[in-house]
């Protein structure tokens, strides 16, 4: 089977697996993003993952298992790199707008290009720390992939978020001990372990909500 009729029977086995819909996904802009992301890794090492099979899995399913956590109509994707999970979720979810934030040029350079080959209309590149960056409109959910502490991220997130917002902070370990540094005067925190379609590895995400 040539290489792309394996990914994508892969893409689809692994969607299934997430309790997914294959027909309900744009499988082949998830396609179009690996091919591109290889692409551009070859001159600027975009991502320490060069396989594309290996970026199906840590990149797209990897991104795709946060779904069913994702809150409202407005999501910021916090030092976002080549896009993950932020560019994956706007694809998979067209009703929901999208920033996506890095302060690394390459990487917005590549969003951008990434914007111009697959058509997205819910995605804005910001290059930008978050620490700097301000917007008019707040946040239903504001994600992270293991980017930094838990009290440091909701310190960040705090201008940023909506009243009924929710915080997401993807982790590979456990958790459990960083959940409770959070204020818990002003926040409620979850661990909700994740499970990635052909990944051994530990894969837990960190549900932070404002309290009433």
């Amino acid at each position: 089977m040539p290489e792309s009729g394996a990914i994508q029977t892969s893409l689809e086995a692994g969607l299934r697996a997430l309790g997914e819909d294959p027909l309900q996904h744009p499988c082949d802009s998830y396609i179009a993003y690996i091919n591109l992301l290889e692409k551009w890794n070859k001159a600027y090492n975009l991502s320490g993952i060069k396989q594309k099979e290996q970026m199906l899995t840590l990149h797209v399913l990897d991104s795709l298992s946060v779904l069913p956590f994702l809150n409202g109509s407005f999501g910021l994707d916090v030092g976002t790199g080549a896009g993950l999970p932020g560019f994956i979720l706007a694809l998979a979810r067209p009703d929901m707008h999208w920033v996506l934030l890095d302060s690394n040029q390459k990487k917005t350079t590549f969003l951008n290009q990434a914007i111009l080959e697959l058509g997205p209309e819910n995605i804005e590149v910001v290059r930008s720390r978050v620490e700097d960056y301000r917007s008019e409109q707040s946040f239903s959910t504001i994600i992270c992939r293991a980017l930094m502490s838990a009290p440091t991220f909701c310190e960040l997130a705090e201008p940023l978020l909506d009243r009924n917002g929710r915080i997401l902070m993807m982790k590979a370990t456990a958790v459990e001990e960083e959940s409770r540094e959070i204020d818990l005067l002003r926040y409620s925190a979850k661990v909700q372990p994740l499970k990635v379609p052909e990944l051994d590895a530990s894969r837990q995400l960190l549900v932070i909500e404002r309290k009433s």
